[in-house]
């Protein structure tokens, strides 16, 4: 996880004898722009981050910021909050992962970011570079999640592609019906093993990826 991540309290809604878990906790609308260089082969990808409100709030609030809660911030407190996002604890990996043929792809740590608080919300984006090439005669995936599920991502607008013509980024939704009943059943199995809810939040399964919106870039490359 991110270490600027605030800790929210956890909550849980029993129907009938067994709990359903509160997750996620944070929502995040993704907007993601897939970079070419001059060659026209893939350099990286520029991943916009748009927090929900009360996430927002939050963050803004322990970083003694916005203290009157008007949404706004002043000039020297932007400056205050660029990179807020950006101080990323060992082993993590941004939450972006790339593949092909079910392979990861290497990518990069931020090299490039930008953020701010408007209207309530906090955005942030930035670069990361694809230090392992894709095949380019074949699709290859960008996913954005949180393996933990704490964090929920969902792509609000088309991927855009820079930099090449003949290349499309479509997005694929989850089954998440199918995810779902995972979840449930990993969860059935931790409770029947005697996990209470303090073992369930501190070892949630790792089913992120399951509710995931995949990205598939394929470029034509006959000419």
């Amino acid at each position: 996880m991110r270490s600027f991540l605030v800790i929210l309290a956890v909550c849980c809604a029993f129907g009938g004898t067994r709990p359903a878990f509160a997750h996620p906790h944070i929502f995040v609308d993704v907007e993601l722009e897939i970079v070419f260089d001059a060659d026209g082969a893939p350099k990286g990808v520029w991943i916009s981050w748009a927090y929900d409100p009360l996430f927002s709030m939050l963050l803004v609030s322990d970083m003694g910021l916005d203290p009157d809660f008007t949404g706004e911030i002043s000039e020297d407190e932007r400056a205050a909050l660029d990179g807020f996002d950006m101080n990323w604890i060992e082993g993590y990996h941004g939450d972006t992962h790339a593949t092909q043929d079910g392979d990861s792809l290497a990518l990069s740590g931020p090299v490039e970011w930008a953020s701010d608080y408007r209207d309530g919300q906090l955005t942030s984006r930035h670069l990361r570079l694809l230090d392992e090439q894709p095949d380019p005669d074949h699709e290859w995936v960008l996913a954005v999640y949180d393996p933990t599920y704490y964090t929920e991502y969902n792509i609000a607008i088309d991927p855009r592609i820079s930099g090449r013509e003949g290349c499309t980024a479509r997005v694929v939704e989850p089954d998440r019906d199918a995810a779902e009943a995972m979840l449930q059943e990993k969860l059935d199995e931790m409770i029947a093993a005697g996990a209470d809810r303090a073992d369930i939040e501190a070892g949630f399964p790792e089913v992120g990826d399951a509710f995931a919106e995949e990205v598939r870039i394929a470029c034509d490359t006959s000419s």
